[in-house]
């Protein structure tokens, strides 16, 4: 997530230092030197130069549909055809070969790597495959891969690892650096905390079919950043759990996020340097993933009439994005987070979307169930800065007219004021249908979910007064993470936390949305 600026308005810090920007993100942060035990923290620093020089860890991804698995991984120079040897039998594994690109050298220190891609078909439920995966010439330990129920699906879901993000808090005697390479001691950091996190929700649920993350899995924006991404891949759960990730603002800005994830059913809709909108289908459930920090609405209309027709008698509609439409956090869900709110919600209401998975705000919040107010609004967008290496965080723009919207503006500024203030009252486009409860029977309208950061990266306040469109939020200042089960029927989600001591806490009810029929 980005940091927010704000003026202080205290007069003694105006009179010594005049006028002065305040970063919103909060003190709190997941110390891992503290948190995960000190035998596995410094196990992991002692390991950390190696780690972050390996640029070649394999992700799993789901693929389009149960019955396949995606991998991607680089492999050193441009030795071989990409190979996964995969099967139930560990001694006669099957071989499948994919494509193969080059990585710009520039963002991986000079050194020269190809990214694979596979994916690999054939998967039933409920069985044990392995797998290993020719890197760079060389046919790796043989690893372990379980499908669960294509019936009954249970995934994880979590916000924000954003593995860089304590960059600048305090750990021991010193500050942590996001400085790059080994250096990157932020990354160390908060790539230990992540592995803890899944860990813990994987020994609490260990029948996990997949995960999906809402974005931001690192943080050096349009950066070079290999280290981050290596201490996010490496997490020892990931051998044997795809995940379906969401692109961040702080993943879209350069190609080296396209190279690690081996998306499924890509399309040429949304898209930014990282990539574009993608979708899958598992089990009762269509899942589709927008690229928000792409404002061209249109474009991720299309994506989701495509997945749609593709799949159009699924129970269950879920759509991933990154920026939280509908969210409670200070920095976001008032300002960047709801720029595409009144154009996604009337299309989420005509394709019939019943959950939205947000991230972005680095809070928790859970939405009453909303659909749009019928009324025509305006459009909105972000733009990058002069320099073409970050979004233009101060400032909206209204897309029909080009006017720009001051996110805060200047005292004294009543022309800013105000278009802000039309902004504000055009984003009130919703309508709650149901206010109450742990339980809602075929509704009209979509829940809204906004994760909370899983490594505990980095934290943001809760906006001061909960909007009316909220049923539930929190900030504890730990790692959380969700776990949704999904069958024909049902969609329930629990979300918990993690305490330093790494016992797990439930911070909300299970919330179900349940159907009595399925799709016609």
């Amino acid at each position: 997530m980005r940091k927010k600026q704000v003026v202080s308005c205290l007069m003694a810090g105006a009179l010594l230092f005049g006028t002065q920007q305040v970063w919103a993100a909060t003190a709190n942060y997941n110390d891992s030197s503290l948190t995960g035990g000190a035998e596995a923290w410094n196990s992991y620093v002692q390991g950390w130069n190696g780690l972050a020089n390996d640029f070649t860890y394999v992700s799993l991804t789901p693929g389009a549909a149960a019955t396949e698995l995606n991998f991607a991984w680089y492999n050193e120079g441009t030795t071989g055809t990409p190979t996964v040897y995969f099967g139930t039998d560990s001694q006669n594994l099957t071989e499948y070969t994919g494509t193969s690109n080059t990585v710009e050298a520039s963002l991986t220190q000079g050194r020269q790597f190809c990214y694979n891609y596979v994916t690999v078909t054939g998967l039933q439920p409920n069985t044990t495959y392995y797998y290993s995966v020719n890197k760079s010439g060389v046919i790796t330990p043989v690893e372990t891969y379980r499908t669960g129920s294509f019936d009954n699906v249970n995934i994880l879901y979590f916000g924000d690892p954003q593995i860089g993000a304590s960059k600048g808090q305090p750990q021991g005697e010193g500050m942590l650096s996001e400085d790059a390479g080994v250096a990157n001691t932020a990354a160390r950091n908060d790539g230990f905390a992540w592995d803890r996190t899944l860990d813990i929700a994987l020994a609490q649920n260990p029948n996990i079919n997949f995960a999906i993350s809402a974005g931001d899995q690192v943080n050096n924006t349009g950066k070079a950043k290999e280290e981050e991404y290596a201490a996010y891949l490496s997490a020892s759960a990931l051998k044997s759990l795809p995940v379906a990730t969401t692109i961040g603002n702080h993943d879209s800005l350069n190609p080296d996020y396209s190279y690690h994830f081996n998306n499924p059913n890509p399309t040429q809709m949304g898209k930014t340097q990282a990539g574009g909108d993608y979708y899958y289908n598992y089990g009762p459930g269509l899942f589709i993933v927008l690229n928000t920090n792409n404002y061209n609405v249109a474009e991720h209309e299309e994506t989701i009439k495509q997945a749609v027709n593709a799949y159009p008698n699924v129970t269950w509609r879920v759509v991933t994005i990154h920026q939280d439409i509908y969210g409670s956090g200070l920095d976001h869900s008032d300002t960047d987070g709801m720029i595409l709110r009144t154009q996604l919600t009337p299309v989420f209401d005509r394709y019939d979307i019943d959950v939205v998975l947000q991230g972005h705000d680095h809070t928790y919040s859970r939405s009453k169930i909303l659909y749009g107010d019928g009324q025509t609004h305006n459009s909105y967008e972000f733009r990058l800065n002069e320099a073409g290496d970050d979004y233009d965080w101060d400032n909206a723009y209204n897309a029909q007219t080009g006017e720009k919207i001051p996110l805060y503006p200047a005292e004294g500024d009543a022309a800013g004021a105000e278009a802000l203030g039309r902004f504000t009252q055009d984003n009130h486009c919703y309508t709650i249908e149901s206010a109450g409860g742990t339980t809602v029977t075929d509704p009209q309208g979509t829940l809204y979910m906004t994760a909370n950061s899983a490594s505990g990266s980095k934290y943001y306040e809760l906006i001061n007064t909960q909007q009316d469109y909220i049923a539930n939020r929190s900030q504890n200042w730990l790692p959380s993470y969700s776990v949704i089960n999904m069958t024909s029927r049902d969609f329930s989600i629990t979300t918990y936390q993690i305490t330093d001591s790494g016992s797990v806490e439930t911070i909300d009810n299970t919330f179900t949305i349940h159907k009595t029929a399925g799709r016609a």
